[in-house]
C-alpha cells in the first residue's frame, strides 16, 4: 500500500510524462485561430481540468463506464487539423457542437467496437503494442532534439541535455531500487531542468504572468452549434482514437498481468465517449488514452490505480490553478526528450515481449507482424505519401498506429480466419508470464 506522499509524487511524475502532449493542443489550435492569450490560457486550464476528470472516470470507473486500469487521458492530436478547420469555416462553438455528438457516438458504438476483439489475438496485439512505441519514437527524437520548429533544432546543446537526462533514468534504475527507482524519470525531469537553468535555457515569463486561480465555464466561447460535416468528421477522428485507445488498453493489461476482456475494452471506450463529451461542454477537447504512460508503468513497475487517482486529482488541481499550471512548462523540450526515449522505448519492448510468444515459424503470423509493423511505421515516418488523396482518407492513413493496427487485423482474417489448418494463439497465461 502506498502512502499518500508517495502517490502523490508518483502521480506527479505521470503528469509530467504527459504534460507536453497535453498543452501543446491548447497551443496549436490557439495560435492557428488567432485567439487572445487569455482565451489561450482559458484553453489550456479547460484541457488540464478536463483531463483529470476523464482520468478520474477511466481509472475508479462505474459498472458501465471506466477501464479501471492505471491509464490517463489526454487530448488526442489527431483532433488537431479538424478542430482547426471546422472553426476557420465556421466558429469555435461549430466545433465544440461537434466533439459532443461525436462523444455521444463513442459512448453508443463502444459495444459494437468490443464485438471486433476476436480479431485481435496475441499475434495482433503484440504488433499493434510494437506498432504504438515505435510510432512514438520520431516524437521523442524531435523533443530530445529541442522540438520540431524550433530555432535551436538539433543544436549540441539540446543533444546533450537529452542524453544527460538519459543516462540520470538509466543511472537510478541501475543503482537504486523501491521509491527511488520508481520516480526515476520525475527525477531526470528534474535534474536536466536544473542543469538547463544553469544554461540559460529555462524562462519562467509565463510564470510570472499567470493568474493564480481560475474556474473552468461550460460553454465558455457560446452555446454549441451543429453542422453534419463537423459532427461526420470528429466521428473519424474519435474512430482512430478508439483504435488507438483499444492497443492502449492491451498493452496496459499486459504490463499489468491483467486480461483485457472484451467488457473492459467496450467500458474503457464508453468511459473515453464521456470524456469527450465533457470536453465539448467545458470547451476542451476529445480524449484519448496516453501511450506515454504506459511506457512509463512498465518502466517503474508501479501498477497502482492509486497513482492514476493521483495524477487525475493533480491534473483538475493544475486546471484550476494556471500559474501552478504554466510552471510546469519551464521544462525544456530536450529534457522531456531524453525521458521520452526510456517511456517509448518500455513500450516497443512489451510488444516484442508479447511477440515472442508467438510462434513466428508459422508464415502466418510471421507475415501479420512483419507486414502490419512495416505499414505503421512507414505511415508514421512518411505521412506526406497521402498528400494526394482525400482529406478524410488522409486523416485516417497518416496515423501509423491505425494503419499498422488496420493491416494486423485484416492480415489476421485472410490468413488465418480463412485458412482451415488455424493457427492457435498462444494462451493468455503464457504471455501474463511474460509481462
Amino acid at each position: 500500500m502506498l502512502s499518500k506522499q508517495k502517490v502523490v509524487t508518483l502521480g506527479l511524475q505521470h503528469v509530467l510524462a504527459m504534460y507536453a502532449g497535453a498543452v501543446v493542443v491548447p497551443l496549436i489550435i490557439g495560435g492557428a485561430l488567432h485567439l487572445t492569450p487569455m482565451q489561450i490560457a482559458y484553453l489550456i486550464a479547460a484541457d488540464l481540468f478536463t483531463s483529470g476528470i476523464a482520468t478520474l472516470l477511466q481509472v475508479l470507473g462505474t459498472r458501465y463506464t471506466g477501464i479501471r486500469l492505471p491509464v490517463v487521458l489526454g487530448c488526442t492530436f489527431t483532433a488537431v487539423g479538424p478542430i482547426i478547420a471546422i472553426a476557420s469555416s465556421t466558429n469555435l462553438a461549430t466545433a465544440y457542437g461537434a466533439i459532443i455528438l461525436s462523444g455521444i457516438f463513442v459512448v453508443l458504438a463502444a459495444p459494437l467496437f468490443g464485438k471486433l476483439l476476436r480479431f485481435f489475438p496475441t499475434v495482433v496485439q503484440g504488433s499493434v503494442v510494437t506498432i504504438i512505441g515505435l510510432s512514438l519514437i520520431p516524437v521523442a527524437m524531435n523533443n530530445a532534439a529541442g522540438g520540431q520548429g524550433m530555432p535551436d533544432f538539433g543544436q549540441p546543446h539540446n543533444l546533450l541535455l537529452a542524453l544527460g537526462t538519459l543516462v540520470i533514468i538509466l543511472l537510478i534504475n541501475r543503482f537504486f531500487t523501491g521509491f527511488v527507482r520508481a520516480i526515476s524519470v520525475l527525477i531526470g525531469l528534474f535534474a536536466g531542468t536544473v542543469v538547463a537553468y544553469f544554461m540559460g535555457m529555462v524562462s519562467f515569463a509565463n510564470v510570472a504572468t499567470a493568474s493564480w486561480f481560475s474556474v473552468v465555464e461550460p460553454f465558455y466561447f457560446g452555446a454549441p452549434q451543429f453542422s453534419i460535416v463537423a459532427v461526420l468528421t470528429m466521428i473519424l477522428v474519435n474512430i482512430i482514437s478508439m483504435a488507438e485507445s483499444t492497443g492502449v488498453y492491451f498493452a496496459l493489461g499486459k504490463v499489468t498481468n491483467k486480461e483485457v476482456s472484451k467488457e473492459d475494452v467496450v467500458k474503457g471506450l464508453r468511459g473515453e465517449g464521456v470524456a469527450i463529451v465533457l470536453g465539448g461542454l467545458f470547451n476542451a477537447f476529445p480524449y484519448t488514452a496516453f501511450s506515454q504512460n504506459v511506457g512509463l508503468v512498465s518502466l517503474t513497475g508501479i501498477k497502482s490505480r492509486d497513482v492514476m487517482i493521483g495524477a487525475g486529482g493533480i491534473l483538475v488541481v493544475l486546471g484550476l490553478l494556471p500559474k501552478l499550471a504554466s510552471l510546469t512548462t519551464v521544462i525544456p523540450n530536450a529534457v522531456l526528450g531524453g525521458a521520452m526515449i526510456a517511456m517509448f522505448g518500455m513500450v516497443v519492448a512489451s510488444g516484442i515481449n508479447i511477440l515472442s510468444h508467438v510462434d513466428l515459424r508459422q508464415n502466418e503470423n510471421l507475415l501479420i507482424a512483419a507486414c502490419s509493423i512495416a505499414v505503421g511505421l512507414g505511415s508514421a515516418a512518411v505521412p506526406s505519401m497521402f498528400d494526394q488523396l482525400p482529406t478524410l482518407a488522409k486523416m485516417l492513413l497518416q496515423n501509423g498506429i491505425v494503419t499498422g493496427s488496420l493491416t494486423a487485423v485484416i492480415l489476421n482474417i485472410v490468413l488465418v480466419h480463412t485458412n482451415k489448418k488455424m493457427v492457435q494463439p498462444v494462451p493468455s497465461s503464457a504471455v501474463q508470464e511474460a509481462s
